[in-house]
């Protein structure tokens, strides 16, 4: 483990158990159950679990990057006060990994959702020496199974609003089924040739897998890794070769590299779109649709579908995307 990383684990930690004990649950009958989820996704998906029955809070906003997040002050009052945190996991909250075992350890409720998916469904990168890719959400028929232990946390916590979270992960799990075969037909619709999407950094794993789409990523897994000039090169090369229209920014990482494709593409002849920017780590705005779980993977999927050539709505899933232009 890097000594950074172990340095700043123990540091929050030690604030967080010097400031408080550690909370006990708030009773459903006195006060909503106050929750702390550390990205917009979990976020999303704890409050379509929840509903009115909990006060819901991410740590991590519109454009951040977890891979390379370091907790504020204002992160550890909020941590204090929480009757539960939902966490990604699989590493993907970096330097916070350590504190969240070290604050289960001590009793503070801790629920990574995303090591909930079984073995199976995980993708597993050689470079990660036996670690999970965590980018799961990126294949929403693995990111159903997140939902389970969202409402089994919640009903512990909560029994009397048992019946209700049962209720509300049974619907919002229909509405992600419905998103998932939304995403499958629009991206079988792109043709073979094009079959490939590029991005900043490898968070669209998953997606490909699930949805038929080879994907490659000029960064890594984490974008604490660099682009080197081999990688660049070989991808151009591939672009060219396969004569595929667009690659793709992301909103949480810089289109530099990205820009340096197009640039290489052009001087071999082939001419390469920006394809519209892709939330990869974060979502969009809070309060618009593309701020929401099922909104994020529309906006990326529709765009991803124009932009290589295939069939879809330009309003997406259920007509709600906002014009290309505003997103």
């Amino acid at each position: 483990m890097p000594l950074l990383r172990r340095v700043l684990g123990l540091s929050l930690l030690a604030a967080l158990l010097a400031a408080s004990p550690v909370a006990s649950p708030a009773g459903a009958a006195e006060a909503r159950l106050k929750a702390v989820a550390t990205t917009g996704m979990v976020a999303d998906l704890v409050r379509a679990v929840a509903g009115d029955r909990a006060e819901v809070e991410a740590l991590m906003g519109e454009g951040i990057d977890p891979h390379l997040y370091k907790p504020t002050r204002s992160d550890t009052a909020r941590l204090l006060g929480a009757d539960v945190i939902f966490i990604n996991g699989l590493l993907l909250e970096g330097k916070m990994t350590d504190s969240f075992s070290r604050l289960s350890g001590a009793g503070k409720p801790v629920v990574a959702v995303a090591e909930a998916v079984p073995r199976d469904r995980l993708v597993a990168p050689p470079e990660f020496e036996g670690s999970f890719d965590p980018h799961v959400w990126m294949d929403v028929g693995a990111w159903m199974l997140a939902v389970a232990p969202v409402r089994d946390a919640l009903s512990r916590l909560d029994p009397a609003g048992a019946d209700l979270y049962a209720r509300n992960a049974e619907a919002y799990t229909a509405r992600l089924r419905e998103l998932d075969g939304y995403a499958r037909r629009v991206l079988e619709s792109v043709p073979a040739n094009a079959r490939l999407l590029v991005t900043a950094h490898d968070a669209f794993n998953y997606l490909g897998r699930a949805y038929g789409i080879a994907v490659r990523g000029i960064q890594g897994i984490s974008t604490e890794s660099e682009a080197g000039l081999k990688v660049i090169e070989e991808l151009v090369a591939l672009l060219a070769d396969r004569r595929v229209p667009a690659v793709f920014p992301e909103t949480s990482v810089s289109d530099r590299n990205v820009r340096a494709l197009i640039e290489g593409a052009a001087a071999r002849g082939h001419a390469v779109a920006l394809g519209g920017a892709l939330f990869s780590d974060s979502m969009g705005a809070p309060g618009s649709y593309e701020g929401t779980y099922v909104g994020m993977i529309d906006h990326n999927v529709t765009t991803i579908a124009r932009a290589l050539g295939g069939q879809a709505p330009a309003g997406g899933f259920q007509g709600k995307l906002a014009p290309a232009e505003q997103r």
